[in-house]
């Protein structure tokens, strides 16, 4: 604890700082209770999400073969853009999955086997479910951190400036309240010295 002046001034400084920390710690307990929320609806969409690609890839899987060996459909169709917004969880910015663009290759539909505009389909949707795994996971990542350093700010508040703040008060108070009890002392002390002197000018006339 740094050293604090012993001055009237000084505690109304303390006394504000001391209110403004109190009113300003529920917002940030708020705030983490908030980002811990969306941890937990982020974690559970990424399972989801997760579970979803897991079906989907299992269900083409023999599809995916074929591709492999006879069509190369990767050079048929292509992620052009992952389209983003970006939203807001507590105050943090977030980017939020829309839609991915592809670009796709014209082809022989006569000489293509029959098959290849729904592996195509396919395609695009894993593709899609994967883009929108990974803005989830960038998602996590950023509020996360934000629960970081809100849990530490609320640590501070709690742990360090409000007991601070308190403390510096007491010992502001109990300084000032013995300064004060001193000037008494002093005071009638004084007035006694020239009572006394005053009484013994008068004995002596």
């Amino acid at each position: 604890m740094g050293r604090i002046k012993h001055t009237k001034n000084e505690l109304k400084r303390q006394k504000d700082d001391l209110k403004r920390f109190i009113r300003y710690l529920p917002t940030l307990i708020l705030k983490k209770q908030q980002l811990q929320i969306e941890i937990i609806r982020i974690l559970h969409a990424i399972e989801e999400l997760k579970g979803k690609i897991e079906a989907f890839t299992a269900s083409v899987y023999e599809w995916v073969a074929v591709f492999a060996e006879e069509v190369h459909i990767e050079k048929l169709v292509s992620i052009e853009k992952v389209r983003v917004s970006t939203g807001n969880i507590a105050g943090t910015d977030i980017p939020i999955f829309e839609k991915v663009d592809f670009r796709e290759s014209s082809y022989d539909i006569i000489k293509t086997p029959l098959w290849v505009d729904y592996g195509i389909e396919a395609v695009k949707e894993l593709a899609g479910l994967k883009a929108e795994y990974r803005i989830l996971d960038e998602q996590l990542k950023l509020i996360r951190q934000e629960l970081r350093i809100t849990t530490q700010r609320v640590n501070l508040f709690e742990k360090i400036k409000i007991p601070q703040a308190r403390e510096n008060i007491r010992r502001i108070s109990i300084f000032l309240g013995d300064l004060e009890t001193a000037s008494v002392v002093t005071g009638k002390l004084s007035k006694n010295k020239i009572e006394k002197k005053q009484g013994a000018l008068v004995g002596s006339c």
